[in-house]
């Protein structure tokens, strides 16, 4: 028997790509009630891994974590700000999905308040620091 195992409209049928995609809109989503002006024009991205130009020569470089977990980048020109989720750094970290759910919210607010220029508690109350 070939074919898929699951409908495609079943959750179980996503790829973990999506599943990570769909975890990133949510911290998207988690934060539009209170910063839907300043988000409305901003580009939110996905990518496997960092660029190796972004990677350090080791621990202790890029604030403390030799593998960043995500990038902002401010509106310049005609080009929208950008904020990019690392994929693979993140999956590497957490040990759950709901662990991982945490990570990609926290990642998603550090990057949205870098970009506003404010705290991350300012932009999430409910933003906890573990590192």
């Amino acid at each position: 028997m070939r074919g898929p195992l699951a409908p495609s409209h079943v959750p179980i049928a996503k790829s973990r790509g999506e599943r990570f995609d769909d975890l990133v809109l949510d911290a998207v989503d988690r934060l539009k009630p209170r910063w839907g002006k300043q988000l409305a024009t901003v580009e939110f991205a996905v990518e496997e891994v960092p660029p190796a130009a972004d990677l350090g020569d080791g621990p202790g470089l890029l604030g403390g974590e030799p593998i960043p977990f995500g990038r902002s980048e401010p509106a310049t020109g005609k080009r929208p700000a950008v904020v990019v989720i690392y994929r693979r750094p993140l999956e590497a970290r957490a040990r759950d999905r709901e662990q991982l759910g945490a990570l990609v919210h926290d990642t998603v607010v550090e990057q949205v308040a870098g970009l506003l220029g404010l705290s991350p508690e300012t932009v999430d109350p409910g933003y906890e620091d573990e590192g």
